[in-house]
């Protein structure tokens, strides 16, 4: 990967975090300014302005992340903030978000290549503000070539818009991630659910749009569980009535946090529905056949199957075998035969 120099301004109170990152990021060949708190790093952008990246630790004494934050924006200052956290966390996504959040960074730092990968796309965000304000400029001095640069223009924020929903989707992404991780049973979940969704639907031959659609709201379907008490998922026995009441919430939660992201709309339905049943039985509307999308039965289906084949703390996994039985045994009352029986015939094949 090619690394972009940079200028970053690094906030954050503990001092062995902040001697961490300051290490990770000269490595990389980055200029850095490290500071200890929020208002700090408001008197070093007074000082000077001109960083390329600023990462801001959450939990800080007196001005924390999120103020520092309000009021870089307020100073309409343009600089992409990737925020340190060291837990996922339902509030702080929709928080972080609705602020303008271009990443999260998790914290230890265990994996440097992503790392890397997160601080060079909020670089490289920020060349794009900066050729975008000079775009600008040079569009108000030349008037006779408005025609052309305003088509150049629209690119450019058809690129710009695209970037922001993937680094929204990353974020929930990271976030979702980090709650899966807390549990060994439920590690890798969404992956393999997005793998076994996409499968499905090439098999069935759906349009690409419709598939970049499943996999997004594969990658966020469980973002409501960040709510729910991680006991109740590695709890070794039954939940009880008013335990299983809150987990069957997490469909719903998870569409409340998604909805603000205009460009999710089809991806809500889904996440909301994903417990649905063809039959009605489902929650968290019990809506029926009729009223199930078809890419929201894909990712029943999946989910349902990653379930049954995956060790979890109350129960023994299936093996291929007895899954496929039971999907086929479930079809036309929890699932849809159409989709059951392409995606039995991907698993032999596998």
């Amino acid at each position: 990967m090619t690394i972009i120099p940079a200028k970053i301004l690094m906030a954050d109170d503990d001092h062995l975090v902040r001697e961490a990152v300051v290490k990770i990021l000269q490595m990389f060949g980055h200029e850095v300014v490290a500071v200890t708190s929020g208002q700090e790093t408001m008197e070093a952008l007074d000082k000077d302005s001109d960083f390329d990246v600023i990462i801001l630790d959450i939990n800080m004494p007196n001005m924390d992340g999120f103020e520092t934050i309000s009021e870089i924006n307020r100073r309409k200052l343009t600089i992409p903030v990737l925020f340190l956290t060291g837990a996922g966390s339902m509030e702080y996504a929709v928080k972080a978000i609705n602020l303008g959040a271009y990443d999260f960074i998790n914290k230890p730092i265990e994996d440097l290549d992503i790392f890397n990968i997160k601080i060079k796309r909020a670089i490289e965000k920020r060349m794009y503000v900066l050729r975008e304000k000079d775009y600008k400029t040079s569009l108000e001095e030349e008037v006779q070539k408005k025609t052309k640069e305003l088509a150049e223009k629209n690119v450019l924020l058809e690129e710009y818009s695209e970037n922001l929903e993937i680094s929204a989707i990353n974020a929930l992404t990271t976030l979702q991630v980090a709650l899966e991780e807390k549990d060994a049973y439920t590690a890798g979940h969404t992956t393999r659910v997005t793998a076994y969704a996409v499968k499905i639907a090439q098999a069935i031959g759906i349009p690409d749009y419709d598939i970049i659609v499943l996999e997004r709201a594969c990658q966020v379907h469980d973002i409501g569980k960040l709510v729910i008490d991680i006991s109740y998922i590695q709890k070794p026995g039954p939940l009880s009535d008013e335990e299983w009441a809150k987990m069957r919430r997490h469909p719903s939660t998870g569409a409340n946090i998604i909805k603000p992201l205009a460009f999710l709309d089809q991806e809500h339905d889904i996440v909301l529905h994903h417990h649905e049943r063809i039959d009605g039985k489902g929650y968290p509307d019990g809506i029926g056949e009729d009223e199930i999308g078809f890419l929201t039965r894909i990712i029943t289906v999946a989910d349902s199957y990653d379930a049954m084949t995956s060790q979890r703390s109350y129960k023994k996994n299936m093996d291929t075998k007895t899954a496929i039985e039971e999907l086929r045994r479930c079809a036309g009352s929890q699932f849809d035969p159409d989709i059951v029986e392409p995606f039995v015939k991907v698993l032999k094949k596998s």
